[in-house]
C-alpha cells in the first residue's frame, strides 16, 4: 500500500476489529488517514503509547510504550526515561507520529488507541508539561450528564485563574478538560489539579470525589488529577477507543455539553469537515501556584 509517498506493508485488512458494528482494520486505517490533519498537531512532539488489539476489541490487548523497535526507518522516534512502573528498563524508545503514513503504520498494528503525555520533547529532551488535564470519570449511578455539569464548574475555575480550557469526550464514559499552560516544574500541574479537585469535592462532597478508591465512587464523579503525573498518558483527541461502537475521543464545544456526547468515526469526520478542530488550543498561560 502506498500512502503519502511511503510503501507500507499491510495485512488482514478485512479483519473485523469492532464486531458490534463490523468495523474492519481497513476502516481503522482509513479513519486515521482521514482524521490526520486535525490529529497530527495534537501528537506533535509527544511520544505515543499504543493500546493494541490484534484480535479486535473482544480479544486480548496490551499497552506498548517501547514501540520503535519494529517501526519503519522513516518513523521518527525518541529515547526517553522509563517511568517507575516499567520493569527492567531505564529508557524507552518511543515513536513520534508526525505524518499520515505513520498513522497508517500504527493502525495496521491494530493500535486502536493512541495515548500521549502532557509534555513534549524538543531536540530529544523531555520538556516541562504544556498541558493541564482533568479527567472526569463517572462512578456507578452517574453518567456523562453529571460529568458535563462538573466540567462547566471546572471551566469557571480555570477561566478565573487565567486559563483557556477546552473539553473532549473520553470516547468511553466521561469527559476530559484541558488547558494549555506554562508551569514552574514537572510536579506543578499535579499540585494545581489536586488542589482544584479537592476544592470541588469540598464544595459538593455528595457529587464529587478526588480520591481514587473505588469504594468512595458510587454516585459521584471522580476528578482524576493524577493524569498530570509526567509518567502518565491520556488518550489523544480524535483517537479511536476500543469500545463496542468504535467511538472516538471527540472535542466538543462547551455549549454542546447538554446534548448527546457519543460519536463514532463517521460523525467525527463530519464534525471536523463542518466545525474544524474544536480542540485548537490558545496560547499557553501561566499556571497559578
Amino acid at each position: 500500500m502506498s500512502i503519502g509517498g511511503r510503501q507500507l506493508e499491510v495485512s488482514n485488512l478485512d479483519k473485523v476489529l469492532f464486531p458490534e458494528v463490523g468495523f474492519t482494520k481497513a476502516e481503522v486505517i482509513q479513519y486515521y488517514v482521514q482524521i490526520a490533519p486535525v490529529l497530527l498537531p495534537h501528537l506533535a512532539g509527544r511520544p505515543v503509547t499504543f493500546t493494541r488489539w490484534p484480535h479486535g476489541v473482544e480479544g486480548a490487548s496490551f499497552f506498548e510504550k517501547n514501540n520503535a523497535r519494529h517501526a519503519p526507518s522513516w518513523v521518527q522516534h525518541v529515547v526517553v526515561p522509563a517511568p517507575g512502573s516499567t520493569k527492567d528498563r531505564e529508557t524507552l524508545d518511543m515513536v513520534l507520529l508526525t505524518d499520515v503514513p505513520d498513522l497508517a503504520w500504527s493502525a495496521n498494528l491494530a493500535a486502536l488507541e493512541l495515548h500521549v503525555p502532557q509534555w513534549r520533547v524538543d531536540d530529544d529532551v523531555p520538556q516541562l508539561p504544556d498541558l493541564l488535564v482533568l479527567d472526569l470519570d463517572p462512578g456507578p449511578g452517574t453518567g456523562v450528564a453529571e460529568c458535563a455539569a462538573l466540567a462547566v464548574r471546572l471551566r469557571e475555575r480555570l477561566v478565573d485563574d487565567g486559563l483557556e480550557p477546552v473539553v473532549k469526550t473520553s470516547g468511553s464514559k466521561g469527559l476530559q478538560v484541558y488547558a494549555p499552560i506554562r508551569c514552574a516544574d514537572p510536579e506543578h500541574p499535579s499540585r494545581y489539579a489536586k488542589a482544584l479537585a479537592q476544592a470541588l469535592t469540598e464544595e459538593t462532597p455528595d457529587e464529587v470525589v478526588w480520591r481514587m478508591e473505588k469504594v468512595l465512587r458510587p454516585g459521584k464523579v471522580l476528578v482524576d488529577w493524577s493524569q498530570n503525573n509526567t509518567a502518565k498518558t491520556t488518550v489523544a483527541p480524535y483517537s479511536l477507543r476500543a469500545r463496542a461502537g468504535a467511538t472516538v475521543s471527540t472535542p466538543v464545544a462547551w455549549e454542546e455539553l447538554d446534548g448527546p456526547l457519543v460519536f463514532d468515526t463517521a460523525a467525527v469526520l463530519d464534525r471536523v469537515a463542518e466545525l474544524g478542530d474544536l480542540f485548537a488550543l490558545a496560547e499557553p498561560a501561566d499556571l497559578p501556584g
